[in-house]
């Protein structure tokens, strides 16, 4: 990672943590204030200008088309604990929602009469407050209010003893008949496979602990994506800047991309969408852009198409029939463009509490056209709902699936 990158991570969503027995939280935040305010001056001098001249037109810019439903994301953690990062999460239906969280926090005892449910909420980053963090209830799924419907905690071992982030996202197959529930681990460089129940971990790729960039091994994986013959691709992602192509077994088929600023190659893969014509987005987070490439005839190959720069730090993606929304931070934000990578509307994300974002880690829709995110730094998730007479073409839809 460049000093450029460094100081755009640091400043977007370096926040520290609250000293749980100093009671200081107020001084901290004034502190962080002062903090991001001096480095946002050393940012426009070391980062914006050379990012500034790659990027493209940045389109017409407007408000959200959403409502926010406050409070949504019910707790449900024991006394003394609240949300971990929400790194991933998966609308399967709109009243089924799978989460993975970087485990739980522990909240300052006795927990401040601000606490709102989550920790963002007292000033503590669930990303970068590692010394609270609590390897349980890693993965569980919420109903459309908001509330727990089952924890998997007999998983929870999958991510104990972590001294990295842990779950990066969860995804299903829309062409999976037994909807089975893969889970990215980046910290261990593994991906498990689950019955939809969770009563069984079906499958588990990569080595425990180990990294490598061969056939069998993953180097901080990040994402998986799912093409509609059943072939899998696997982002190996932040060490190995490689997208894998397996087969519907999941066995090892070729690779494509590498590292580097050049074609069809990355500097960090963050996610993966799948769109018509045989149509692949890939996230280069730190590259600032998006890598499409076309699958061929050949089931081990597929050819490089184009690159859309003008990003910060690219997170999620969701492909619809003809556009394609990210998530983007610095500024945070959602981007709509089409499949030639013209901008065609964006809506910032505030930061502001109570229902503002740090980062929109992941997002996912649900049939009925809701809108959830996830919050890597705040600890949370939140719902939108389209606002009353919101644009149809402003409305996120879900994922393209082939028919």
């Amino acid at each position: 990672m460049g000093r450029a990158d460094r100081l755009r991570v640091i400043l977007y969503t370096r926040l520290g943590h609250v000293d749980p027995h100093s009671g200081a939280h107020f001084i901290m935040r004034i502190s962080r204030i002062c903090a991001v305010t001096a480095l946002t001056g050393l940012l426009a001098v070391l980062c914006l200008a050379p990012v500034a001249s790659q990027e493209q037109d940045a389109g017409p810019t407007g408000p959200s088309p959403y409502d926010v439903v406050e409070g949504w994301h019910k707790p449900f953690a024991k006394q003394g604990f609240a949300h971990g990062g929400n790194s991933g999460l998966f609308a399967e239906s709109p009243d089924r929602i799978f989460v993975a969280q970087r485990g739980e926090t522990r909240l300052p005892i006795p927990i401040p009469s601000e606490f709102s449910g989550y920790a963002g909420s007292l000033g503590i980053n669930t990303l970068r407050a590692t010394d609270l963090r609590t390897w349980q209830n890693c993965l569980y799924t919420i109903d459309g209010d908001g509330n727990v419907t089952d924890i998997w905690d007999q998983w929870d071992y999958l991510c104990a003893g972590s001294e990295g982030p842990g779950p990066h996202r969860v995804r299903i197959s829309p062409y999976d008949p037994e909807r089975r529930v893969w889970v990215v681990n980046e910290t261990f460089h593994q991906i498990y496979v689950f019955s939809n129940d969770g009563s069984e971990l079906l499958m588990t790729l990569g080595e425990k602990d180990v990294a490598g960039d061969d056939e069998t091994h993953f180097g901080r994986p990040q994402d998986v994506a799912f093409l509609p013959d059943g072939r899998i691709l696997v982002a190996d992602g932040l060490d190995n800047h490689r997208v894998i192509i397996m087969d519907s077994d999941a066995k090892y088929l070729s690779e494509f991309g590498g590292a580097g600023d050049g074609p069809g190659q990355f500097n960090g893969i963050h996610a993966l969408g799948i769109g018509p014509d045989g149509l692949i987005f890939a996230l280069d987070r730190s590259g600032g852009r998006i890598n499409v490439f076309r699958t061929t005839v050949d089931p081990a190959k597929v050819d490089f198409v184009d690159a859309f720069p003008g990003f910060r730090l690219p997170l999620d993606i969701i492909v619809n029939d003809d556009a394609i929304w990210i998530t983007d931070l610095g500024p945070l934000r959602f981007v709509k463009l089409d499949f030639d990578g013209n901008h065609l509307y964006t809506w910032n994300v505030p930061r502001d509490l109570p229902n503002g974002y740090l980062e929109v880690h992941t997002f996912t829709v649900d049939s009925d056209g809701n809108l959830y995110g996830g919050d890597n730094q705040y600890g949370r998730s939140q719902k939108f709902v389209p606002k009353t007479g919101a644009d149809p073409a402003l409305i996120i839809g879900t994922p393209w699936v082939a028919r």
